[in-house]
């Protein structure tokens, strides 16, 4: 799987830039938006190293398309341009961008490959999603795809395609069947990791370019660590 890294700026991974979109590979514990917490957020981040490559005066525009759980790392598109973003969003709500995750989970899942459905339902207080089998009120649908990639020592390499984009989804859905992802303590694995992520990683992306028309297919290094660089395939 091709991986390329073009720019490597104040620990900012910037994995595909044009006039209208930059890709970025974020780090854990890196927030895409602002937050209560008041730390900085990657948009910003990806702000200041425009408005400092290209010398631009005044305010930089950046529109955010999507996130990324403040654990977990990988792929994360930001538009450029307002001709970009509006297109982004779009090709977003019709799901004609292929993401696909890799997770590394504790327990052998019950079927080489498989596609889960579940009702997931949001408690904002703990900020959790709580699955169903059945459809409760206040619930959404979740569905995924997943296959086992690899067996390591202690752990299996997961692919993970999603159908749906829902809160914490490929968190609680794998969960739900029991396969903890490795650090995920809120969704039932038995300690943390020691930088606070999980090992959930936004690796592929691929989607029409929304001004160009033109196919790119974006593949996410791997983050430095024992666990993942056992993952080589």
């Amino acid at each position: 799987m091709a991986e390329k890294i073009i720019s490597n700026k104040n620990n900012l991974q910037i994995l595909f830039e044009d006039n209208h979109i930059i890709v970025v590979n974020k780090r854990a514990g890196d927030i895409v938006q602002g937050d209560k917490t008041g730390d900085k957020p990657l948009s910003n981040v990806v702000k200041s190293y425009i408005k400092d490559t290209y010398k631009k005066p005044g305010n930089v525009y950046l529109g955010t398309v999507h996130r990324l759980d403040r654990p977990t790392t990988g792929l994360v598109i930001f538009a450029k341009t307002s001709k970009a973003l509006p297109r982004l969003n779009k090709l977003f709500l019709s799901k004609d961008i292929k993401k696909t995750y890799w997770a590394i989970v504790k327990n052998q899942p019950p079927k080489k490959e498989d596609t889960l459905l579940h009702w997931l339902k949001k408690n904002p207080k703990n900020n959790k999603s709580y699955t169903s089998l059945n459809e409760v009120e206040g619930s959404k649908k979740g569905i995924l795809h997943y296959q086992v990639l690899k067996q390591l020592n202690n752990y299996f390499l997961l692919e993970v395609n999603l159908e749906t984009g829902r809160h914490h989804q490929i968190r609680s859905q794998l969960s739900s069947i029991g396969c903890p992802i490795k650090g995920d303590l809120k969704y039932g694995f038995d300690r943390s990791n020691s930088d606070a992520s999980i090992h959930l990683h936004a690796r592929t992306i691929e989607f029409m370019h929304p001004v160009k028309n033109e196919l790119v297919k974006i593949t996410a290094p791997l983050p430095k660590d024992p666990v993942w660089d056992a993952c080589s395939l």
